[in-house]
């Protein structure tokens, strides 16, 4: 992969299908409007468990190149930490509990890799949670898919410092058993009374069966990326969401067969159903006020303004979001 020194402020968008994000489109309009004018976004492709030298590479190249300024990191969140953690100058509490990075500045000649996802992650949830959800719901939490995304979702939901507003239990799955156990390492070292499950699913139906043993309210989230990096859902079409479940993808682009398939028992079980459109805005905006040292709102007029914007640039990109607004009901953000 070549790399060429940047022109003008740069942040860098590492993934799998950059070009496909709505955030080539929102970032010219979000920088205009936070007064980042001169700023740009430029996208890096890796492919899945890329060699670590071809991370390595792009970590030294943004280090070392003057306007290149930073990065957010999706996907290769865990893999770009393993390869580079000693190419940084700071690594943030979070990153070293989790193992992963999502975000990567500069600071005074200091290169800094921070894990914004538990920040972004629990500002989306606690937006369509409500308070105290789960003191009122005794619901449990299946988060399909072991990577970062889960990390910081399951450890924002655990910690003991939530009093009685944690899950009734917490269960996660993988097609892999490595990823399951360093999920399970992490999860140790936090503070937690929630009983705790892993669950080796090489294919889909055997994530219905856990589906099927979940109480009325839980949350069900899918973390796999399929339905956007790859094609497909970590469920089958049977699969039968507990009634008033919350069904979550993380996804808000692509194919999506996850929503569909909540949507499509969205009435008939009375779900709540949430695309990641919210994670998307929290999760970008996070890491642009790191990577320029700016102050970005997280609620509020701001933000709705943000989302606003970003839904405005990126012509209806999220799905629910469309729905919602047809519908006559604001959408999430």
């Amino acid at each position: 992969m070549t790399h060429s020194s940047a022109g003008r402020p740069t942040i860098y968008f590492i993934g799998m299908t950059t070009g496909q994000s709505s955030i080539m489109k929102v970032f010219p309009a979000w920088a205009k409007h936070l007064g980042l004018n001169d700023a740009t976004i430029v996208g890096m492709d890796f492919p899945l468990h890329a060699d670590p030298a071809l991370y390595r590479e792009a970590a030294a190249f943004i280090r070392a190149d003057p306007l290149s300024l930073g990065a957010l990191v999706t996907t290769h969140k865990i893999d770009f930490y393993r390869a580079c953690r000693d190419l940084f100058d700071e690594i943030d509490p979070h990153a070293r509990l989790m193992g992963e990075t999502s975000c990567l500045s500069k600071r005074d000649g200091r290169f800094i890799c921070k894990a914004k996802d538990p920040i972004s992650s629990g500002l989306a949830l606690d937006a369509f949670l409500g308070p105290e959800c789960f003191t009122r719901t005794g619901g449990a939490v299946f988060s399909m898919g072991a990577g970062g995304s889960t990390i910081a979702i399951t450890w924002h939901l655990m910690r003991r410092s939530r009093g009685r507003n944690v899950p009734s239990r917490i269960v996660v799955s993988d097609r892999s058993q490595d990823r399951l156990d360093e999920i399970a390492r992490i999860h140790r070292q936090v503070e937690c009374d929630v009983a705790l499950e892993y669950v080796q699913a090489e294919r889909p139906d055997a994530n219905d069966e856990i589906v099927s043993t979940l109480p009325t309210a839980s949350l069900i989230i899918n973390a796999t990326g399929l339905g956007k990096d790859a094609s497909g859902s970590p469920l089958t079409d049977t699969a039968q969401f507990p009634e008033r479940g919350i069904a979550w993808d993380l996804n808000y682009r692509g194919e999506l067969l996850f929503l569909k398939q909540a949507r499509h028992q969205q009435h008939a079980r009375r779900l709540q159903v949430e695309d990641g459109w919210t994670y998307f805005l929290h999760g970008w905006t996070q890491v642009i006020a790191e990577v320029f040292g700016i102050e970005i709102p997280h609620s509020g007029p701001g933000f709705d303004r943000l989302s606003e914007i970003a839904l405005s640039a990126s012509a209806g990109s999220s799905p629910m979001q469309a729905h919602d607004r047809q519908a006559g009901r604001p959408g999430p953000g």
